[in-house]
């Protein structure tokens, strides 16, 4: 099966980005210099684009054409998405180091946020997610387990969190605060960075139907991640 137009397009762009051809900043081709580039539409060129700026990739700037975004790993701060496909969705590898799956007590900051007795049982998750082999992501995550009573027969090695509990308990509420902070000796050890590294921490609580589903403290190396977003208004 041929190879559509689209994803010919964006893979062009991002091996010229990855090969260093193509440095941070610069302007990318046209919506038009794209079309005629691989014979195609120019409807075609622009969804190409879209989606590499939609990942991160690229930045485009109105009346003055598309260029290399930052090199920092770029989430949304209005949307939640699986971090896995985040990075696949920059054409970069993905994988995870799975610390530890256990059960634990519900102190009394982790109990109010799920809504348990404190000193109750508690599941803990806590992953590195990696970027081309380098830590991005740390997560830290709280579940409540009369909601999710098999989380820890999972194996987050084969999918993330985020897509468990968006199978076993969707998503209908959420709620997050964005904090920098530095990292504790196991964190500085879990994402590989020195101590006078500032990180992002994204503290976030998911609710379904039945009630709050998990409080996650995702941290990330100030180096490597950055937020941001878009907004339309009419």
């Amino acid at each position: 099966m041929a190879t559509p137009k689209f994803a010919e397009i964006k893979h062009y762009i991002r091996a010229q980005i990855e090969s260093g051809q193509w440095a941070e900043n610069s302007r990318v081709p046209s919506e038009n210099q794209l079309a005629e580039l691989f014979n195609c539409s120019r409807m075609t060129a622009r969804r190409s684009l879209t989606e590499l700026t939609e990942s991160g990739l690229l930045e485009r700037s109105q009346g003055l054409g598309t260029f290399v975004a930052g090199l920092k790993s770029q989430s949304s701060m209005m949307a939640i998405r699986n971090i896995a496909d985040e990075i696949k969705d920059r054409g970069h590898g993905y994988s995870v180091q799975q610390v530890s799956l256990r059960q634990t007590i519900a102190t009394g900051a982790i109990a109010i946020a799920l809504g348990l007795e404190e000193g109750g049982a508690v599941f803990l998750s806590v992953l590195v997610h990696c970027e081309q082999d380098t830590p991005l992501q740390l997560e830290e995550r709280f579940v409540n387990p009369k909601l999710v009573p098999e989380y820890l027969a999972q194996d987050f090695s084969k999918q993330t969190p985020h897509e468990y509990l968006s199978m076993v308990a969707p998503l209908t509420e959420a709620k997050h605060t964005i904090e920098a902070k530095l990292a504790d000796d196991t964190q500085l050890a879990l994402l590989q960075i020195e101590a006078t590294e500032p990180c992002l921490q994204i503290s976030r609580r998911t609710w379904s139907r039945q009630g709050v589903v998990s409080f996650a403290r995702l941290i990330h190396p100030g180096s490597r991640f950055r937020l941001g977003g878009h907004l339309t208004f009419s």
